[in-house]
């Protein structure tokens, strides 16, 4: 079992920075393909980044590269997100996902637990 605990949304201007964080509970934490899904208003949830076991290899959404970098610490338990060149239109609830499967693309019918979401909402 994991538990995910995202903190660091908030509201931001476009153009800026934000950094999540994922906590993460539970001693097989580096056994797990780390992501990062969004999800706006009436849309559907969707994936943004993943970093695997190891940390060596990381997946993107096309909408992200170059402005995102997902990375991971498996003695602390922990994943990030640092996300640069804000806009508006990345407004989302931004979620914490571990999945059994080693891809760096992970599919949300893969994830194996999810956290709780934390905010993230970019003004114009």
């Amino acid at each position: 079992q994991v538990q995910l605990v995202e903190s660091g949304g908030r509201l931001v201007q476009a153009g800026g920075s934000l950094r999540l964080s994922c906590a993460a509970s539970g001693r097989t934490f580096s056994s797990y393909t780390m992501a990062w899904f969004r999800q706006a208003p009436g849309k559907e949830r969707e994936f943004v980044a993943s970093i695997m076991w190891s940390g060596d290899s990381a997946g993107y959404a096309d909408s992200v590269k170059g402005r995102f970098t997902i990375s991971r610490d498996n003695a602390k338990n922990a994943m990030f997100l640092q996300m640069n060149s804000l806009k508006p239109e990345v407004t989302a609830v931004y979620y914490c996902a571990a999945s059994i499967i080693h891809t760096t693309v992970v599919q949300t019918r893969n994830v194996n637990f999810w956290g709780k979401g934390t905010q993230v909402t970019v003004s114009s």
